[in-house]
């Protein structure tokens, strides 16, 4: 069985706790422009419960094989995140073949990890591939980066959390446009609507990426997760219930040891070196 998930953990110097790590995941279907499969779900799935499991993971970042070779008198494959859903798994199917599928796959379980996930999207990141980007909590993409929402084109709607995702990012009209359209946005026009936090030259990528995670891996592991469930919550909270859940999660971080030592570092002009508590 070919592995379709490559795992790289790149050790983060200067961290506290002491032992913080990069995950990086590499989607691995580049003769397929790494589509996702029903393995690669799987595969996803039982990374995320790794990360959930080890204090070590502070940040996780997601991006797609490089294309192979060209063969001899064949064209190259042109790079891609995700490509999108495997078609060929659809064909023939019903609802009842795929409903348990997508009722429990890789974009739901990205999207509830704890900790800071970042999208690294160099080349196509269609239909799936774009709900993968958006199950993460940022994208970095290159200037050759393509997104869009093509299900249309088959008689389909995304079915990952893309209608519901994209409406929140980028706002209802933009949300319609994308999904009724079906037409694909370049790198410039991701960035200018939000879809994208940055875009970089495709030779910059990886290293740019890599530095973006490393600033959020050296803070404290217990705050980073706060925040990110502080900001969570106004996607689902009205906006005063959302202040009140803010102001709770502000106010139990002076119990922390983390609190203590980021202020006494900060007044004495010293790095922090964090508890994760």
């Amino acid at each position: 069985m070919e592995e379709v998930l490559l795992i790289d953990d790149v050790h983060v110097e200067d961290s506290y706790p002491k032992g913080g790590i990069i995950s990086i995941w590499t989607l691995n279907r580049p003769n397929k422009l790494n589509a996702l499969n029903h393995q690669l779900h799987e595969e996803i799935k039982k990374q995320c419960q790794r990360v959930e499991s080890d204090d070590n993971i502070r940040v996780v970042v997601i991006k797609g094989a490089k294309p192979l070779p060209a063969l001899e008198g064949k064209r190259a494959k042109p790079s891609a995140f995700a490509a999108g859903a495997d078609i060929s798994e659809f064909e023939g199917k019903n609802s009842d073949d795929v409903r348990s599928f997508f009722e429990d796959n890789g974009w739901e379980a990205v999207w509830r990890l704890s900790k800071p996930t970042i999208a690294m999207v160099d080349g196509f990141a269609l239909g799936g591939g774009t709900e993968l980007a958006l199950s993460c909590d940022m994208r970095l993409a290159s200037n050759d980066a393509k997104f869009g929402q093509p299900e249309i084109n088959l008689g389909l709607i995304p079915g990952g959390g893309g209608t519901q995702r994209l409406c929140r990012l980028l706002g209802y009209g933009k949300a319609m446009e994308i999904v009724l359209g079906g037409n694909m946005i370049e790198a410039d026009d991701a960035l200018k609507i939000g879809l994208v936090n940055h875009v970089f030259e495709s030779s910059e990528l990886e290293s740019a990426t890599i530095s973006f995670a490393m600033n959020i891996a050296k803070k404290s592991p217990y705050t980073i997760k706060v925040a990110k469930r502080a900001i969570r919550a106004s996607l689902d909270l009205p906006f005063s219930e959302g202040v009140l859940a803010e102001r709770s999660e502000f106010v139990a971080l002076f119990d922390t040891e983390d609190k203590e030592i980021g202020v006494k570092a900060f007044l004495e002009r010293k790095n922090p070196k964090w508890s994760g508590r």
